[in-house]
């Protein structure tokens, strides 16, 4: 990551080469942990053109994501969270009616210091990252005059969200934000809002150094092929239909090997415990390795033959499809969410129904068998992760986006200032014609 020890620059603006601050633009999420959606974050603030924007991160505790942005010379700071709120999960909404109305004093709270913080930074929009982030972010920004955008990383469903809480998230986006960018045009369709000035699809950027030539040609081994699964184990990521699909693959192709990478979280090692007995159930012994949480995600792609993405909910966007694809692999993802949006089917992967272990058996034995053809596939999901899918590209649309909240508000402004000028020159001729 580069680390910008450079002091602040002031950017042109205007014909008349005029110097102009950066504008402060506060990020907010409620965690630190290094989710999928603070990853995208990560990589979003290290692209950012910062002699236009000046980034200031607020998250809701210490962790991770914030050493990596202090390591980046990005301005961080901690407005601690209360744990309960924090850790509150979506499936447990409905817990008893005391601890709902702790959560909620506290969250009044919590805004209401978020708030001050928007006032004292001078912030000129307010960025938040993450659903909690969207609703204190969004009570917070409106309480502060603060401009607010959204950027929704989730698919706002029935099957992800309890139903009622869906609805009032759908309302809200309509009451809150004044801007919403969403990382796939199926997170936004999930919104039921269509794309306009200030909602926009930005697919989430891969970090560009990385797709340079690894070295690591596809299926390579043909006699002892690598087919990896990787993301956290959960059951929704479908570790069990990968590892049925495995059983069924080893019947013709004996030689192969298969790999999950990644771990539980969020409580979901039951789960794991689930899949491992799956496992050995069906017999696959030595076939299979599990590899635990890997730091080196990107050393662990590089090394498979295909990668196969096994989600049975639709995937907001699926990034992990798009770093199987960025290094050159031929992929098996599900049909579903974003990922449709990602892959073209039959030409950068194969694409198979959610939930079916038999569809996706036969769509990594038809790479097996055709190794010309996986190597082709490869290589065009490779060129279309750098045409459509780098994060200069996201950045530059993100940026565009600031853009045109900046002039809406403008606008807005400059039509209060008429108003309120036509409204003190009708007084003042009403005070003439008394005359």
């Amino acid at each position: 990551m580069r680390k910008d020890t450079s002091p602040p620059q002031t950017s042109r603006s205007g014909s008349s080469g005029t110097m102009r601050e950066p504008r402060t633009i506060v990020f907010f999420d409620h965690t630190a942990t290094l989710g999928g959606g603070e990853i995208a974050l990560l990589n979003l603030l290290l692209a950012l053109d910062q002699t236009l924007w000046k980034p200031v991160v607020v998250l809701g505790a210490h962790g991770p994501l914030a050493d990596k942005l202090r390591e980046s010379s990005i301005e961080t700071r901690i407005l601690p969270l209360d744990a309960q709120v924090a850790q509150a999960r979506k499936d447990s909404l409905g817990s008893d009616k005391a601890s709902r109305v702790r959560q909620a004093l506290s969250s009044l709270q919590y805004v209401a210091r978020l708030s001050l913080l928007l006032k004292q930074s001078s912030a000129r929009i307010l960025h938040t990252n993450s659903l909690k982030a969207d609703i204190l972010g969004g009570l917070g920004g409106r309480l502060a005059g603060t401009p607010i955008l959204w950027h929704v990383r989730d698919r706002i469903t029935d099957e992800y969200l309890p139903p009622t809480t869906a609805r009032v998230f759908r309302a809200l986006c309509r009451l809150l934000p004044q801007a919403i960018a969403t990382n796939s045009a199926s997170t936004l369709g999930s919104l039921e809002l269509a794309p306009s000035d200030l909602v926009r699809v930005i697919h989430d950027g891969f970090v560009e150094p990385s797709l340079e030539p690894d070295g690591v040609q596809v299926l390579e081994q043909p006699h002892s092929p690598l087919i990896g699964l990787v993301g956290r184990i959960s059951p929704w990521k479908g570790q069990d239909i990968f590892i049925r699909a495995a059983a069924l693959v080893l019947q013709k192709f004996p030689s192969a090997r298969f790999q999950i990478i990644g771990s539980a979280l969020f409580g979901e090692e039951d789960y794991e415990a689930q899949v491992r007995a799956l496992a050995q159930e069906l017999e696959l012994g030595d076939s299979l390795e599990f590899t635990g949480f890997r730091s080196d995600v990107q050393n662990c792609i590089a090394r498979l033959d295909i990668l196969v993405h096994a989600s049975t909910m639709g995937e907001p966007f699926g990034q992990v499809v798009m770093e199987g694809m960025a290094a050159r692999k031929p992929v098996v993802a599900t049909r579903g969410g974003g990922v449709p949006e990602i892959v073209e089917e039959a030409r950068s992967g194969l694409l198979v129904p959610m939930g079916d272990a038999q569809a996706m058996a036969e769509a990594i034995l038809w790479l097996l068998e055709n190794p010309e053809r996986a190597r082709e596939m490869g290589l065009a999901g490779r060129k279309r992760v750098e045409e459509h899918f780098t994060i200069a590209q996201a950045a530059a649309k993100v940026q565009a986006l600031y853009e045109a909240l900046e002039a809406t508000r403008r606008r807005r402004a400059l039509s209060s200032a008429t108003k309120l000028g036509a409204a003190a020159l009708g007084v003042w001729m009403l005070r003439r014609l008394r005359r």
